[in-house]
């Protein structure tokens, strides 16, 4: 009896589940998919950094180094090189996030060589970007290695001729601290799942949003409520975690109140769009399971993309191309060049002006999401 007992329940639960089978497809679909994002969005090797050489000298053994840093665009595919004249320009662009390194061949870099004296190469990096920085040194390193080996000079080579100048464009940031805009990234994605759109549907599925229907609420009434509800605990939770994060790295944020206030602005923009977004994808979900089901799947496909923890442009090409399309690729961008390097608002002006695009967009998206019926 008992086992024909267990035969019937067991029959009900999977008759129940085959009647859903967005979840049986999720159980299958989902670590392919993780296996697929993850395991794209960290390569080991980190491949088309891009960086601008300023060649100041054009003798044989500075030709030499770029015909090595050529070699590694071509064949490892570890740099993209942009030649350029001006240093400054070079460093400013990137201060502004567009590229990963300078590297200034000196005037006189040849003749030091070929007299045996020590010839040094300037390398300026974008040392926020650690794992990246870390590279371009070993990059540089190895393509002055292999000059030494090549050339012989007439006289007795002394003091290892070739010399790198490693320098930081920026103040030091520790890798615990190079976090901190992925986490605030990932606390406002949470929120805006727990916060918005999983509080709306366990409400349907309660039976609590029928009791909008005798008042004199409208549609967008209750939309807004819902959202700006959403978007305050989500902003505070954001902003919270900078602060806690800050304190725990005992860092601290560069260019004072201005700076702050872009970080929150940046913070309650990026919230919106997340939590529009949410409700856009899962709004009409009939159960809070399939909510917290694609919380995960959301999770993954949004966060390991963004730049938090790997660098965007050691993607595969598929994957880079959907990192710029991706929100939290944005946030962290604008949130790490504010918050480690100081730039000002005309640095991150793009970033911005995508967030506030895509805002929009998902709040008009969403509004379709509510409908004040059963």
């Amino acid at each position: 009896m008992f086992g024909l007992k267990f035969l019937a329940v067991m029959r009900r639960d999977l008759k129940k589940l085959m009647r859903n089978p967005v979840t049986l497809l999720s159980v299958i679909l989902m670590p392919i998919l993780y296996l697929v994002i993850i395991g794209n969005s960290f390569q080991g090797q980190l491949k088309h950094l891009p960086i601008v050489i300023v060649e100041q000298d054009h003798g044989l053994y500075a030709r030499r180094i770029v015909e090595q840093l050529l070699a590694l665009q071509a064949g490892p595919k570890t740099v993209d090189i942009t030649f350029e004249n001006d240093p400054g320009y070079a460093m400013g662009q990137v201060r502004d996030g567009l590229f990963k390194g300078v590297v200034v061949i000196p005037p006189d870099f040849s003749h030091a060589v070929a007299e045996g004296r020590i010839a040094q190469i300037g390398l300026f990096t974008d040392n926020v970007d650690e794992i990246s920085s870390e590279t371009l040194e070993s990059a540089l390193d190895q393509a002055a290695a292999t000059v030494k080996v090549t050339f012989v000079t007439a006289r007795e080579p002394k003091l290892n001729d070739i010399s790198l100048r490693p320098n930081w464009l920026f103040p030091y940031v520790d890798y615990d601290r190079s976090l901190i805009p992925g986490v605030i990234v990932m606390a406002i994605f949470m929120g805006s799942l727990m916060s918005g759109v999983f509080n709306w549907v366990m409400d349907q599925f309660l039976g609590v949003t029928e009791g909008y229907l005798v008042t004199p609420l409208s549609r967008w009434d209750i939309a807004g409520g819902i959202l700006a509800s959403g978007v305050t605990v989500t902003s505070t939770a954001g902003v919270l975690v900078l602060f806690l994060g800050l304190l725990i790295t005992r860092g601290r944020i560069l260019g004072g109140p201005i700076a702050l206030a872009m970080l929150v602005g940046i913070i309650v923009v990026s919230a919106t769009g997340l939590l529009a977004m949410t409700f856009a994808l899962l709004g009409r979900a009939g159960h809070p399971r399939l909510v917290g089901t694609f919380a995960g799947f959301l999770n993954v496909i949004l966060f390991f993309p963004s730049g938090a923890i790997y660098p965007v442009e050691s993607f595969p090409p598929w994957l880079r191309a959907f990192a710029r399309v991706n929100p939290e690729t944005h946030s962290v961008s604008a949130i790490k060049q504010i918050l480690f390097k100081g730039a000002d608002f005309a640095a991150v002006s793009g970033d911005i002006a995508y967030l506030l695009v895509f805002m929009v967009l998902m709040l008009v998206v969403a509004s379709f999401s509510f409908k004040r019926t059963l």
